[in-house]
């Protein structure tokens, strides 16, 4: 296990890696870099955007026998986040003695890199996503290549050679060697195991615990990742301005654009309990540490208009690593979860010390960044309802560009039809407000009333009566107001000729 050395220590190509001494907000990327010199990995926007710097960072699987690998963005992740884990980058794919990996091999045949720069961030997440293929025997569709570089700009090429040299990748791969496809981390767990972080509380001699910090400077700030559930509790009451760390998709921009330096960070990624998802007939418990991504698989089937809100969210690296509840914790007017969340009825579990309250989502916010939490307090888990019978729940986002952008707007809503009126009514919306929200006087237009009788002048004059005209960077009021009156008459009429098709 990590001792308290002021070392972050994590595998890199079957050796260990110790990082001693350096700054707690020290990115992933500049490690790599500046310090180990692994310079295929590129810095293009330091937010996480533009995928010139995606690496591969994996823990132990279940079994203990082999590494699960999920694409980075370097440029937002800290390096104590590390601790405990393993790294590839660009330069891990070739073999020993030379050979490069499918994909590498397929682009230079392809001709899928011409300036270069954002090649090995391309590769890299092409080489994540073919971990799949040896298992099921396939290779991927178009579709499933596109959503895996939807993360990754290249201003040269197109992406059509890019396809085409994953597709190639695949199908030479499945006819020759399809373990050629996969990442080799056998070197790797063996040493995984010995720096394993403990998952157990360190306990002081009069019993209380002890965090133990991964990082730790000579004027106190330090850089924390606790085991439990119990020590998160404890560190926050008795460090109630601390930072929490979970994807790092917000904390990354605070430090590279706003050159932030958190006094007290802690870091939840070692928390097993904050990573669990338990589900009963009628809902779901999703901890504060469970990704998107996550998130997304779990909600495909009952809710496919949530998972497509959740897929243009962001890209794979950035499904992966953000998680639920930041996205709810950092209480963006925009945050695209939060609508969807509201109208399915989603509930928040909230723990300060050992003492646990419940708060329905569409009352945690009270203004523009401000939230019901109490200093020490935090999200533990979301409740998410499942559908109940004869329950609808339709959901869209519009921005300016189609996939990763910011949202003018997001509009959610759930309802039955109950005798060909709709009942129940739950309508949400983000971008309208100062924080997401629902719309109880859009709710009580549609309540009770056939799809056919809802109308234009009367949604308008709720909207009229419920937000503050503003005019934003991402749209005007007048746009807003229109698309968020529109979705609604789209929800209403497709549910009316859904009834009427049945």
């Amino acid at each position: 296990m990590t001792q308290v050395t002021n070392t972050v220590r994590f595998v890199l190509d079957g050796r260990i890696v110790e990082a001693q001494g350096k700054r707690r907000t020290t990115t992933v990327l500049d490690y790599l870099r500046e310090e180990l010199h692994r310079t295929g990995t590129k810095e293009g926007c330091a937010e996480g955007d533009c995928g010139a710097c995606v690496v591969l960072v994996g823990e132990l699987n279940a079994a203990g026998t082999g590494v699960d690998y999920l694409p980075v963005n370097a440029c937002i992740q800290l390096l104590p986040s590390l601790d405990g884990k393993s790294v590839k980058t660009i330069e891990s794919l070739k073999k020993a003695d030379g050979t490069l990996h499918p994909v590498q091999d397929a682009m230079v045949k392809c001709h899928g890199s011409q300036c270069g720069f954002c090649t090995p961030g391309i590769v890299m997440s092409l080489a994540h996503v073919v971990q799949v293929v040896p298992g099921r025997g396939q290779g991927l569709s178009r579709g499933e290549i596109s959503d895996a570089l939807s993360g990754n700009l290249c201003r040269c090429t197109g992406y059509q050679p890019i396809i085409q040299a994953t597709q190639q990748a695949c199908s030479t791969a499945l006819a020759t060697d399809p373990s050629s496809l996969a990442i080799d981390s056998s070197a790797d767990v063996p040493l995984l195991k010995e720096i394993k972080r403990a998952t157990h509380p360190t306990y002081s001699l009069d019993g209380e615990i002890v965090v133990q910090p991964v990082v730790r400077t000579k004027k106190g700030s330090e850089f924390v990742s606790p085991a439990t559930l119990a020590e998160v509790a404890q560190y926050l009451v008795q460090n109630p301005g601390t930072t929490l760390l979970a994807g790092s998709s917000e904390i990354g921009l605070q430090v590279n654009k706003q050159f932030a330096r958190p006094g007290h960070i802690c870091y939840l990624g070692n928390v097993a309990e904050l990573k669990a998802v338990t589900e009963t007939s009628k809902a779901w418990r999703i901890g504060a540490m469970v990704s998107l991504e996550t998130v997304l698989a779990l909600v495909k089937d009952t809710f496919p208009d949530f998972a497509e809100v959740l897929r243009r969210f962001g890209s794979p690296p950035i499904r992966a690593t953000a998680t639920l509840a930041g996205n709810i914790a950092n209480g963006s007017p925009i945050g695209d979860s939060m609508p969807c969340l509201m109208a399915l009825g989603a509930t928040l579990v909230l723990r300060r010390g050992d003492k646990q309250r419940t708060v329905a989502l569409d009352k945690f916010y009270t203004g523009q960044k401000q939230t019901v939490l109490q200093a020490g307090e935090f999200i533990e888990a979301i409740e998410l309802p499942k559908l109940a019978a004869g329950q609808t729940f339709r959901a869209h986002k519009v921005s300016k560009r189609f996939e990763q952008d910011i949202s003018a707007t997001c509009c959610a809503m759930s309802f039955s039809l109950v005798g060909g009126k709709l009942k129940n009514v739950k309508l949400a919306y983000n971008g309208l407000a100062p924080s997401p929200c629902r719309a109880p006087k859009l709710e009580a237009v549609l309540e009770g009333k056939a799809p056919a009788d809802v109308t234009a002048d009367a949604l308008d004059g709720a909207i009229a009566a419920s937000f503050t005209a503003r005019d934003g960077l991402r749209a005007t009021w007048a746009y807003r107001s229109l698309v968020a009156r529109n979705l609604v008459l789209e929800f209403v009429e497709d549910a009316a000729e859904s009834s009427v098709a049945a």
